[in-house]
């Protein structure tokens, strides 16, 4: 079905056409002044300073035209032209009961008969996830949600990191402790064992001090790099190795991902794009676009217009080994080979972005994305009161898994606190609380404009009052629990009627939905989900507060304010749900 903004700018902008005008004026929007009108067109304006008239009486022929259509209850002109306008109950009504009767609750379907490929996640192989890596997987989890929805076919791509100095650093760190000797034994033709030589918790261990050693001695650090470029080049035992630290850490990833809700479609790493690099490479020199310089091979992506430096995007280092940027544009080659996408997206911390933008130009300047568009949707960091990067109290990053542990602490505290589930059986009580702390990250999270910084405040997250996950939960099985009351008593909701002016803001709120399904889709700012739905909670706190439901004498209302209770449910439910936030089945 379609928006009620986009059907009254249709019915709008038909009035101005009549008027010789473009049909684009007609834009109604919801109104800035909700006091005033429900909705406003201000193309009156911009109409009359293009073709020079009075906007004043432009407004008015518009104004006399709309009149004609019976769903409009008051059209008013304001100031020097505005149009404020709403519409009848009864329309409302009708709108309303069409969107029940909508599975997909009127959302948009902007993305018919069109795929994307949404990059986000991107951990690296054999070190453990830690804050660092909760937005990219929030934020990605919550566009691929909400485009699918909005009718694209979406897929979902970790993107691992697993195939750059790290693999080397770990490689020579094993070599030097004498593990697994089988693997560096060049003699060896195999086949190398089944089980691992190590465990996430050694790989745990060896990174950070391989990462350390790689630092503090030069010739140590050359070790790593020889490592790497061999293993890029397919010397047996390394890959063997390779295989090792990806499946190992794979498990872990995936039980990580899996604490916060967050799925991907494919598992695919830098190293799974490694066989297109060299015909790519070969390609790009053919064609001249690509160059030696210093000893490497390098794209030139600087273009005129640029008003700072744009350095080239490095191909391969002087001594063969590739880097991200090569990766990255052989998985673009890859996506667009595979799956034909019109859109890929990389959901990448903001501090990325220079990187990408090497990668998009040189892909665009080479032909090689297709009709993708290719864009990075950058974001911010999660801080600490002190205004830095979250660590742990000892001023260490904080693991992932840890966080997700100590916020679902807190939920548990809080639940106790306010007496809920205090006798429901255990395995129940540990659930909601799982469900509870996992939806106060990710609302916290998802409702600040993902470029903006945010601080980190548990204690503010998980509390069931005011703009959080936990509150939006509460009034989600809130609803529930009226809902299985009259279940209970054989009441079922009729089509919602509009009898005041509480059923009428929430009804209007719930038809806003595609609108905001539409918004955030553009701007891929999930925070304008989460502004709706608290104002759709908001706005059924205030209706219930002012009417009886299961109370209420008069069998008709009673039966339509539950109606209007179902619609609220299914539509609070399907935001919550593409933000990936879980509502217990009672609190």
């Amino acid at each position: 079905m379609t928006s009620l903004s986009r059907e009254l700018s249709a019915i709008a902008g038909r009035a101005f056409a009549d008027e010789g005008l473009s049909a684009e004026f007609g834009l109604v929007k919801p109104s800035d002044r909700p006091d005033l009108s429900q909705f406003q067109c201000n193309g009156a304006l911009a109409a009359a300073k293009k073709g020079g008239g009075n906007p004043r009486m432009l407004a008015q022929k518009v104004v006399d035209k709309l009149k004609a259509t019976s769903i409009f209850a008051k059209l008013e002109i304001a100031g020097p032209g505005f149009i404020n306008i709403d519409l009848t109950d009864t329309a409302l009504d009708a709108r309303a009961a069409a969107m029940s009767k909508d599975a997909r609750l009127g959302a948009p379907e902007t993305g018919i008969g069109k795929t994307m490929v949404i990059d986000y996640g991107g951990p690296n192989v054999a070190k453990p996830m830690h804050v660092g890596h909760l937005r990219s997987a929030i934020i990605g989890d919550s566009l691929k949600r909400l485009f699918r929805a909005n009718g694209w076919k979406v897929v979902g791509d970790v993107h691992l990191g697993d195939w750059g100095l790290q693999m080397g650093q770990l490689i020579s760190e094993v070599a030097l402790r004498g593990i697994a000797p089988i693997y560096f034994d060049e003699a060896f033709t195999g086949p190398y064992p089944e089980e691992s030589p190590v465990t996430m918790d050694d790989l745990e261990v060896l990174y950070p001090a391989a990462s350390a050693a790689c630092k503090a001695d030069e010739a140590r650090l050359e070790l790593a790099r020889k490592a790497t470029a061999e293993l890029q080049g397919g010397r047996p035992g390394y890959v063997a190795l390779w295989k090792h630290f990806f499946a190992v850490s794979e498990k872990g990833l995936k039980r990580e991902y899996a604490s916060l809700g967050v799925e991907f479609d494919l598992w695919n790493g830098e190293a799974s794009v490694d066989p297109i690099i060299p015909p790519m490479v070969e390609d790009l020199k053919a064609r001249g676009l690509a160059e030696e310089s210093q000893g490497a091979l390098v794209v030139q992506v600087a273009e005129p217009g640029d008003k700072k430096e744009m350095p080239p995007l490095i191909l391969l280092k002087s001594d063969g080994a590739v880097l991200y940027g090569t990766t990255d544009l052989a998985t673009i080659v890859d996506r667009v080979k595979e799956l034909d996408p019109n859109l890929i997206l990389y959901v990448v911390d903001q501090r990325q972005h220079g990187h990408f933008e090497q990668v998009f130009r040189a892909a665009k300047k080479a032909g090689l994305a297709g009709k993708a568009e290719l864009e990075h949707a950058g974001f911010g960091t999660m801080n600490g009161a002190d205004g830095k990067p979250f660590k742990t109290r000892a001023g260490g990053v904080m693991k992932l898994f840890d966080l997700i542990a100590m916020t679902t602490e807190e939920a548990r505290k809080r639940l106790t606190e306010a007496g809920i589930g205090a006798d429901y059986p255990e395995a129940e009580k540990e659930d909601i609380a799982q469900k509870v702390g996992v939806a106060a990250l990710k609302f916290a999270d998802l409702s600040n404009y993902r470029l903006t910084d945010y601080i980190f405040d548990l204690e503010r997250f998980t509390k069931f009052e005011g703009k959080t996950g936990p509150y939006l939960q509460y009034a989600a099985v809130r609803i529930r629990s009226i809902l299985r009351r009259a279940a209970e008593e054989g009441l079922i909701g009729t089509a919602p009627v509009i009898r005041s002016p509480e059923e009428r803001a929430l009804m209007l709120q719930i038809l806003a939905l595609p609108d905001a399904m539409e918004a955030a889709e553009e701007k891929r700012a999930p925070n304008i989900l989460c502004e709706y739905v608290f104002t759709l909670a908001q706005a059924f706190s205030r209706f219930y507060a002012e009417h009886h439901v299961m109370s209420e004498h008069d069998e008709e209302k009673r039966l339509s304010r539950l109606g209007l209770c179902g619609l609220t449910l299914e539509t609070l439910t399907k935001v919550l749900d593409l933000l990936g936030i879980e509502v217990p089945e009672r609190m």
